[in-house]
């Protein structure tokens, strides 16, 4: 009985808990080599398998090179008559300009160390969408027309003429990589697959080729400030409904400042929290938290996205996406931004602000105006998480918790690629989580913290258009929810993205559905207890809690 418990709570090995299958199983497997070499085989496309090019429409509206229609199943993509030598100049330029670019195209030893990392491989079976292959499609034209050896020996030397089969080719393969960079935390040499990534789709661009997805949120948020194209008269309406959601849970009727100038703080969230279902919630639960403390802040209509689709676009569009949330914030004369529950906004924020936009020196070094402490770390960019914000005020004693209140929920949770890889986010989340949820269990190690695996949508690929390709590319994350959901009862799934919560969604709702997604704090405001609040009987998904919660007392006792 002994053995049998301990055989129970050993770590599960990574073939197991990610691949879903043990070495017998695998042995199993009848595989054959491709007949071709890779170079030789030309990219098919079929439908469920790829996204639809961006409209025309949104090209012109951000100014693109070369608008049209065309489809990738089509054979003619009507590209623009010296398409060759664009590219070519495209790349020399970007080889001078990016010193790390130069590195990449050279230092791979193809080791294959990075090649099982990638979710989309583990998913799918394509050998072109092993990191090291992937890049592979760009280094290949790099050898070719950019070193000796390549110029003299050819293919021998691992290079390859520049045809439209390649462009093709990398049309395909450049967008089924999230640049989560998960790839990136294996390699010996510290390759950035994201930063190849982004340089073949901005290399594609020039040629007029891009996705929808990602165009058309570039040209919404330029014309309205959000990649849905909200008006600000929408999100007003939208927020006063909100509010009158949370006074019929609560009995509280808060204020929801909108466009204020002076407020101490300008909050910026993804403008998923405006819309979608598990936002919303989140959006509530906000509401509630800095009403609760007293917060100085507002949003704002014309910042109403976080998120920074330039980042699956072109560095010049995170460059100018970016600028708008520091134009908002000298408009109202706001002290620091706080950024809210959103993935690729801190991806930009931590990674690239300070060299495209900052330093941010009109504005102050963040200081909580609750307990003091200053958030050191955003010297530059002067915008700190909200995660951060919130552990800071649990450390220090200034919320009161009840975290049975949350006894309903089984939670696991997801490090979203940008927050926890490229943020170095890791405990302040888990901190906040086991201070309002008494059911917490971790997925395997081999698949947490900086070796999370992506949702499967990042980087403008969660759309339903490309279902066959997203499902397969969510289908590790999802996997390893099943285990200790299986394992454990988990029965919601928490992260801090936007775009996770609801692909995560979308691929659960397939691999795994009695597991449900939300953010963070979401669980907080759950927890929270308020003098003056009205007996609680639901969270706020109006899902009944498992006993009456009576205003001034934590877990049956007096507060």
């Amino acid at each position: 009985m002994a053995e049998v418990e301990k055989k129970e709570e050993r770590e599960v090995p990574y073939y197991e808990t990610v691949l879903g299958a043990s070495p017998e199983k695998l042995a199993t497997v009848d595989y054959k080599p491709p007949a071709k070499p890779w170079m030789d085989v030309p990219p098919k496309f079929k439908k469920l398998d790829y996204l639809n090019p961006a409209k025309v429409k949104w090209m012109k509206v951000i100014d693109l090179p070369f608008p049209r229609e065309w489809s990738p199943p089509d054979e003619d993509w009507k590209l623009p008559e010296n398409w060759k030598e664009i590219f070519l100049n495209g790349m020399e330029d970007r080889l001078k300009r990016f010193r790390s670019f130069q590195l990449f195209m050279d230092i791979c030893v193809r080791c294959g160390a990075c090649a099982d990392k990638c979710q989309f491989f583990i998913g799918g079976g394509d050998p072109k969408n092993m990191p090291v292959l992937r890049a592979e499609l760009l280094r290949s034209i790099y050898r070719r027309y950019f070193t000796t050896s390549g110029k003299i020996l050819g293919k021998i030397a691992g290079a390859r003429e520049l045809t439209v089969d390649v462009i093709k080719e990398l049309f395909k393969y450049s967008f089924q990589c999230t640049e989560c960079r998960r790839c990136s935390v294996f390699c010996p040499y510290g390759i950035d697959m994201a930063e190849i990534t982004m340089i073949a789709r901005e290399l594609l661009l020039l040629l007029g080729m891009h996705v929808n997805w990602a165009i058309e949120p570039v040209g919404k948020s330029f014309l309205t400030g959000n990649h849905m194209g909200l008006l600000p008269h929408t999100i007003k309406d939208f927020m006063d409904e909100y509010r009158d959601e949370l006074e019929k849970i609560t009995g509280f009727k808060v204020d929801v400042p909108m466009n204020r100038k002076g407020a101490e703080i300008l909050y910026i969230v993804p403008s998923g929290d405006f819309f979608d279902e598990r936002g919303v919630i989140l959006t509530i639960a906000t509401l509630l938290y800095f009403y609760h403390i007293g917060l100085d802040y507002t949003w704002s209509t014309y910042t109403s996205e976080g998120g920074n689709f330039g980042l699956f676009t072109s560095h010049e569009m995170i460059k100018r996406l970016n600028a708008k949330m520091y134009a908002e914030a000298k408009r109202l004369k706001v002290k620091w931004i706080l950024g809210g529950e959103c993935g690729h906004m801190w991806r930009v924020i931590n990674q690239y602000m300070g060299t495209v936009n900052g330093p941010a020196d009109f504005l102050e070094e963040p200081v909580s105006p609750i307990t003091g402490t200053k958030f050191e770390n955003a010297k530059d960019t002067k915008m700190v998480h909200i995660a951060e914000f919130t552990a800071d005020l649990i450390r220090h004693g200034k919320l009161k918790l009840d975290p049975s209140r949350n006894d309903h929920v089984i939670a696991t949770y997801h490090d979203s690629c940008n927050p926890s890889r490229a943020m170095g986010l890791f405990e302040e989340p888990r901190y906040i989580i086991k201070n309002v949820c008494n059911n917490f269990y971790e997925m395997p190690e081999s698949c947490i913290r900086e070796k999370t695996f992506c949702c499967g949508g990042g980087a403008g690929l969660g759309t339903d258009e490309q279902l066959e390709t997203l499902l397969r590319g969510n289908f590790p994350r999802s996997n390893a929810t099943k285990h200790v959901h299986e394992k454990f009862g988990v029965n919601r799934l928490l992260c801090m993205c936007a775009i996770d919560r609801a692909v995560l969604s979308m691929g659960l709702s397939y691999w795994c559905p009695q597991v449900t997604v939300g953010g963070v704090h979401e669980l907080l405001a759950n927890a929270l207890v308020i003098p003056g609040e009205s007996p609680r009987t639901v969270d706020l998904r109006r899902q009944p809690l498992k006993r009456p919660i009576t205003p001034g007392k934590i877990a049956g006792k007096e507060a």
